[in-house]
Parts: C-alpha cells; structure tokens; sequence
C-alpha cells in the first residue's frame, strides 16, 4: 500500500533507491540463471515463457464464451512498492492484472459477459471490432439525462450488474479491450487487456497472409502501461483526483517492472502478475528453424512508447490488428529497429535471429567472423559476436550463467525516463531476448 505523502516520499527515495538497485542487480543474475536450466512443467501448466492464452470453456465452436468480472488487488513494483488496481478478472477467480489475453478464431461470434462489482457503472469496449452488441442491440454511448456523455458504451451497474457484449472477430490481429466509461480513471487503473484474432489460415499465421506464419512457441506479448501512485491511492482512500496533476512514475511491460519481468509466466512470487516478458528464439536455421518470431506490441499508456529490442531488426507486418498490405494484397511491411508505439497503438511484429553459419549475404548481409576465445570479453552475457557462436570451454575461474550456449540481449523503452521506478534507474519495462543454440537441447 502506498501511504507516504509527497514529502516523506521524497525523504526517503534515496536509500530506497540504492537498496532497489542492489536488488535489481542481483535479482537479474538469479533470474537469468534460472531461466538457463529448463524444469519441466505440468501438462495444465502455462507455458514458461511466451503468450498465455485464456480460451473459452463455455459455449459452442465458434460461439465462445468469456465471462469477466471486476476486482481490486495490488500488484508488486521493483523499488519495493506496491500498487492498489483494479482489473478483470477471469470468470470469477481472484484479481489478475493485466486483464486474461482472450484468444479466439477469426469469424468466431464471441460473447463477453461483464460482472461488475464496483460502486460505479463499468464497461468494456472492443476497438478494431464492428458490429458489437450490448444486451442484444448495437452498443452506442451512454448519455445522462441532460444529454451528457457518462460512458462511450454500454455499462454494467454499480454493485452487481451485468452486462453482455456480443460481436463477430472478423478480422485477425493483435487488439486491446479496455473500459469505455471514464476511462482516464478506469483504464487507468488496470482494467484492460489484450485480444488475439487468429486467422483463417491457423494459429502459426498473424494473418491470413503466407507471408505472416511465424513459430507458434516463439510468440511474446509486450503490453505497455504506467502508473500515477498518487492517482492510485486516492481511488483506494475514496478520494477523487484531479488528473490535470496526473503523473506517471511507473512504467511496465506485461503488468510487471524489471527484473520481474524476466520471471516465468506465473512465477509464484508474483500471484497477481502472471505473465512474464522473456522472450525464448532459437536462430535461424533454414531447415529446422526456418520461421521467425512473432512480437505482439500493445500500448494502453498515455505517452508513447518506443520500444528498442536490441541486436536485432523487425519487420513491423500489421498495426492496430490491420495488415500492411495494398490494395492488390501487396506486401508493404517494412524493417524497424525501434518500435514506437502510439497511445492505443497495436503492431505486429516478425523477428529471426541469425548464427554464424547461418550467415547468408541475400537474406542476412552483415559479414561477420566469430572471434576466438582469446579474443571474446568472457562475463555473464557470453560471446564476443552479434551471432551467436558455439558453446566453447571457458577459462578457469570464469562465472556464467550460460549453462546452454544461449545468451542473452536486452530489450526496452528507449525513452530513458520510462525505464525507472519512481527514480530508480534500469526498472520498469525492460525485458531480455535468450537466444537459444541452433540445435535444440534439454537444457531450455
């Protein structure tokens, strides 16, 4: 809970801030260790890392069913705070944040069920769906008696009312839902989530485009957000707030700050923040490993987000779940090394990681020589090369973390000022890319 005022809080950023870097520091080491030796999971377990998927388990094919209910919880943050949110949850479990990912098939007439438990009406909005259905009839804005707007949709009442949005996923793509009903309040506080689409052409496809397949266990969401304390204890104390004062000082990827966001999809310690960041890829291989990864982009935040994967180009393939194509069906995607997501902004993104023998001048035209070991800065992050190499024998007394012959490249928002935690630097939306070997292994 957040209970410091402004000036306590600043007496105190100080020492909080060097003990949250020492923490930091070393939490990142354990975290990449552990993410360096695979534990198997359970057959109903989420996957490690990589997008997880909430599906319905109501109605009929093509006809699923979510229900969504409205709760309050609190979420861990890197310096050391906690946060009061709010959220959708699943059906009726526990809080969540960020809402579930609801995946459906593109043509799939979806129904979503809102229960709301707040003292204040509530809604959910699907942007980039046509068509939706509130109770049966087109959902339009809620207006007051003086014509006012109070909601851009239809809402759930206060204290136990419900609502049932209905609409048919025409198109695939990466989408938000969000509340439509004071959303500088509600969004605000966390209730929002994402919606995947898949295509007609199956799951391994972002689009009914060939050229869209991608590798179905080399998925990621990256789901940026941030957080105004002050704004966030005023709804827990009841109070209002006056967003012209409106501030963030958090910024997270997935609903989480670094370096928890390396942890694995429901690491234990984060029970109400499920869903890690880490993103998993082997590299290019043309006969076992010939299709890219695919990054999921999504902004629910107020400012931009320019998101900067390191080491590697992506090919941005589709933006606000639109592929970018001509009207002949042309290809018009293009290369990107920096992602720059606009508020309520979804892209779509390909992505391969080439090794030293897959170099090739056509498809990978950077020359490049794998240096020997004598020449290769040894530490933590291990090989000299933008390629990733071979596993070789380390000189004594050397400590890594790369038990596999992966290593691992950084990535996050390149805005500075985001990638903090109330002033504590190298936190917030920061993620990492672990480059498997060329050649699977059980070693993760």
């Amino acid at each position: 809970m957040i209970t410091n005022g402004g000036a306590n809080q600043a007496r105190t950023r100080a020492p909080r801030g060097r003990r949250a870097t020492w923490i930091v520091t070393a939490a990142v080491a354990a975290l990449l260790a552990a993410a360096s030796v695979a534990t198997p999971a359970a057959a109903d377990a989420p996957p490690r890392v990589g997008i997880v998927c909430t599906t319905s388990t109501a109605g009929s094919p093509g006809q699923p069913v979510f229900d969504l209910t409205t709760t309050t919880g609190y979420i861990s943050l890197p310096d050391g705070n906690t946060a009061f949110m709010w959220g959708y949850s699943n059906g009726f479990d526990s809080f969540q944040h960020p809402g579930p990912v609801l995946c459906v098939n593109e043509g799939d007439v979806v129904t979503v069920i809102l229960h709301n438990t707040f003292a204040e009406p509530v809604s959910v909005m699907f942007p980039g769906q046509t068509g939706v259905l509130a109770d049966g009839v087109p959902a339009a804005p809620e207006l007051d008696g003086s014509g006012v707007m109070t909601s851009l949709t239809p809402t759930a009442p206060a204290g136990g009312g419900t609502v049932t949005y209905t609409f048919t996923a025409a198109n695939p793509g990466t989408y938000l839902y969000e509340s439509g009903t004071n959303p500088e309040k509600q969004v605000r506080m966390g209730l929002f989530g994402a919606l995947i689409v898949r295509p007609t052409l199956g799951a391994d496809y972002a689009y009914d485009r060939a050229d869209s397949k991608f590798t179905p266990s080399e998925e990621f969401m990256v789901l940026l957000s941030e957080i105004d304390p002050y704004q966030h204890q005023a709804v827990e104390e009841g109070r209002s707030f006056n967003m012209n004062t409106y501030h963030p000082r958090y910024w997270l990827i997935n609903g989480r700050g670094f370096p928890d966001s390396i942890a694995d999809n429901g690491a234990s310690w984060l029970p109400t923040q499920p869903y890690g960041a880490l993103a998993s890829v082997y590299s290019y291989d043309a006969t076992d490993h010939p299709d890219p990864g695919l990054a999921r982009y999504l902004n629910v935040g107020t400012e931009d987000y320019p998101f900067h994967p390191h080491g590697n180009n992506g090919t941005v393939i589709a933006r606000d779940g639109r592929p970018l194509e001509g009207p002949g069906g042309e290809d018009l995607s293009f290369e990107k090394f920096a992602i720059n997501i606009g508020p309520g902004q979804t892209w779509d993104v390909l992505f391969k990681w080439y090794d030293a023998e897959s170099y090739d001048p056509v498809t990978n035209p950077v020359p490049v020589t794998v240096p020997s070991l004598a020449n290769q800065v040894i530490g933590v992050f291990y090989s000299g090369s933008p390629y990733l190499g071979t596993q070789e024998a380390l000189p004594p007394g050397t400590q890594s973390l790369n038990q596999c012959g992966e290593y691992y490249i950084i990535s996050h928002n390149h805005a500075l000022y985001q990638i903090t935690s109330w002033g504590v630097t190298m936190t917030g939306p920061i993620t990492y890319m672990r480059i498997n070997p060329p050649t699977p292994n059980n070693c993760g």
